[in-house]
Order: structure tokens, then sequence, then C-alpha cells
């Protein structure tokens, strides 16, 4: 499984949100701190305003900022908005597997442990963790 650039952009877009709680910041200001494409975020901010995970206010001191409090939002839940399923295989995309196969299917339970194994870590990690972790780490616009 690989996670797309809409969905690691969306990580890191909410993100530099969570870092400027008490701003409303600019998708011009996340292109430049990420170095990402103002048009590629704006696709995103999109999806992200939509499904209610950020808010949008308009006007010279406008921008964006989270809807909830950065312990409310996992990067589970982030990257299935962006991504879709994080499931390794098809046959786990639905709740009850589809697979015609599934009773015979010696590989099954590997991938099943994979899926979650992926959703133990991607469920259990907040925004308010990263920011942690992204504030313990040194500034390299300081070097």
């Amino acid at each position: 499984m690989k996670i797309s650039t809409k969905g690691r952009y969306a990580m890191r877009m909410m993100l530099e949100f969570a870092l400027h709680p008490d701003e409303h910041t600019k998708i011009s200001q996340v292109a430049e701190r990420q170095q990402i494409s103002v048009k590629y975020l704006e696709q995103i901010v999109t999806v992200l305003c939509k499904a209610g995970y950020v808010k949008s206010t308009r006007g010279a001191q406008g921008g964006y900022r989270l809807a909830r409090k950065p312990e409310e939002y996992t990067v589970g839940q982030i990257l299935r908005l962006m991504e879709g399923s994080l499931a390794p295989v098809s046959c786990l995309d639905d709740e009850e597997n589809q697979c015609g196969r599934s009773n015979c299917c010696a590989t099954l339970h590997v991938w099943k442990e994979l899926n979650d194994a992926i959703n133990s870590v991607v469920d259990r990690v907040t925004l308010a963790d990263l920011v942690k972790e992204q504030k313990a780490m040194p500034d390299i616009t300081l070097m």
C-alpha cells in the first residue's frame, strides 16, 4: 500500500493548521512552508472543508483552521477521507469479505494481520501527537 501525495499533503496541511491553532492560515502560507503547489492544496482543502475537518474564513484576515481540537483527529480519519480504504487488498475493503475464495485462501490471514496493523497505527496517532513530535524536531528554517 502506498499513500498518495494527496493523502500525504492533506496530513501536512492539517498539521500546519494544528501547529497554528490561534490563527487563520492561508493556503499560500502552507504552500510556502511545505513547498507544495497552491493549486494542489486548494483541491485538498476543498475536500477537508466539505468533510467538516476545517473551517474557512473569508477576507483579508481570513484563511483556514481546524474545526475541532487536534486530539480529535486521527491520522486514519484524514487518510481515509483522502484515500478511501487503507486495506492492503481489495477483498478487505468491505465489512464482510465479498471474495468467493475467502474460505479457502491461505494468504487471507496475512492480509488481515497487515490490515489490522495499519489500522492500529493510523487510528492511534492523533494530530496532537504529530504536533508534539513536530515541535520536538529542530527548526530547519533557523539553520
